[in-house]
């Protein structure tokens, strides 16, 4: 596994990697009477990883076949999941046709870029797998016609950790992957997830959406606008994709709501709120309550503050509205980055236990 990744950290290879890597295998031993191992794909990008064999059997008619994921140095959920693969013969002229085994979710709401009723196996996956049953075919006299069906051991609970429930993928998880390689923190399939989530509560005719930094402010906006499950974002640090999105694919109102220190970032221009790649401008809050009238006392203690949740109560102590002041800042930069689109945005901040200290 190369180390090409953010800081030198491991690459991985994504569960589409790993159903494309187990089909190959069981097709080949359903052809030939014999497991390669490791089995080699080829992925775009020249890349053309090699995977053990974890598990194997074959059976009349049917091969199936195991490979560990390895998500390299990312913190996936799936990091050391076994993705199988089982695969049977189909009718002539059938193609390759897929199947969601145990752990594999069915996707049961409109909105993704799979039917009602379909597998959870998203589209790139499914070239993936097609392409290379038709190499395995052509290189071993098959027709190619074969049913696939794709399973992930404790597929189920590990979906619980994942967006999936609230997309209406149930039973297990997506098998998911545009590249098939998983780069460390890159946090492509947490935007990616966001997308979806927006494309879901488009498709089910919401008119009101949240995105929410976390699940104390997504539990307020719940308490606050009654929300359904399928109108909540679990946006994180990504204020950026929601807006991004929304412009392209508006919903007609956007409630942003999350703690205090990310917020002020938000105010501040900030689109990716992580820890690591944008921090709390104390001269920016300073600035702030400046403008709004603040003695200069408080405008020193707050450009002194150790954290945002310390310059508020410094502002609440002193009876100035720093979390509205907050709010204001959010929504102008929300506005900046929507340019016009058809969504109205609100704001509401909050402190540690979830309490409103800000709106706008």
């Amino acid at each position: 596994m190369s180390r090409d990744g953010a800081g030198g950290l491991r690459h991985g290879w994504t569960t589409g990697a790993c159903a494309t890597a187990a089909t190959t295998a069981a097709y080949t031993a359903l052809l030939t009477g014999e497991f390669p191992d490791p089995v080699r794909i080829d992925l775009p990008h020249d890349r053309h990883p090699a995977f053990a064999l974890a598990r194997e059997l074959l059976e009349p008619g049917a091969a199936t076949v195991g490979i560990v994921k390895d998500a390299g140095d990312d913190p996936d959920v799936t990091h050391g999941a076994l993705v199988s693969a089982r695969v049977t013969l189909g009718g002539p002229g059938s193609g390759v046709l897929f199947r969601a085994g145990p752990g594999v979710g069915t996707v049961t709401k409109p909105g993704l870029p799979l039917a009602v009723g379909e597998p959870a196996i998203n589209p790139m996956p499914r070239r993936f797998i097609t392409e290379h049953v038709a190499a395995v075919a052509a290189r071993h006299g098959g027709t190619g016609d074969v049913v696939v069906e794709v399973s992930v051991e404790h597929g189920e609970e590990l979906a619980r950790r994942t967006w999936n429930p609230r997309l209406g993928i149930l039973g297990g998880l997506s098998i998911l992957g545009t590249t098939g390689v998983v780069v460390p923190y890159s946090c492509s399939s947490w935007i990616d997830s966001i997308r979806r989530g927006i494309d879901v509560a488009r498709a089910a005719g919401r008119t009101h959406v949240a995105g929410c930094t976390g699940s104390t402010s997504e539990q307020t906006v719940q308490r606050l606008h009654d929300l359904p499950e399928d109108a909540l974002l679990d946006m994180g640090d990504f204020a950026g994709a929601v807006l991004k999105y929304l412009r392209r694919h508006p919903v007609p109102r956007l409630t942003i709501a999350g703690g205090i220190g990310k917020l002020a970032k938000l105010a501040e221009g900030h689109l990716d709120l992580h820890s690591a790649r944008s921090q709390v401008s104390f001269a920016a809050l300073a600035a702030l309550v400046a403008d709004a009238g603040a003695p200069p006392e408080l405008v020193t203690g707050v450009r002194g503050a150790n954290t945002a949740l310390d310059a508020l109560r410094q502002c609440q102590a002193a009876g100035l509205p720093l979390g509205d002041l907050v709010a204001a800042g959010a929504r102008r930069t929300a506005e900046g980055v929507l340019r016009g689109a058809p969504v109205e945005v609100d704001v509401v901040v909050i402190d540690r236990a979830g309490t409103i200290v800000g709106r706008a």
